[in-house]
């Protein structure tokens, strides 16, 4: 498959967790966001409308900004292995 690069613009909270991320994180958060971005462009509900079922769904599961937070703090601060 053959890939290319785009600039999207996401929350600062979202953009530290990304950047604190291991090549390999990343590139398993890339591959989610282009196949959640592909079933968007394939379905004709409106891109608000999934971007809010997917929040309810990350809540729902507990996913909170605070624990993004937390995440990214760990992610900076424990050592490498």
């Amino acid at each position: 498959m053959q890939t290319k690069t785009i600039t999207i613009r996401v929350n600062a909270e979202v953009a530290k967790i990304f950047e604190a991320a291991s090549e390999e994180e990343r590139r398993k958060l890339e591959a989610l966001l282009s196949l959640k971005l592909s079933d968007v462009t394939r379905c004709k509900r409106p891109l608000e409308e999934v971007m809010t079922e997917i929040s309810r769904n990350a809540q729902a599961r507990g996913l909170t900004p605070e624990i993004l937070v937390t995440a990214n703090n760990f992610l900076n601060t424990s050592e490498p292995n």
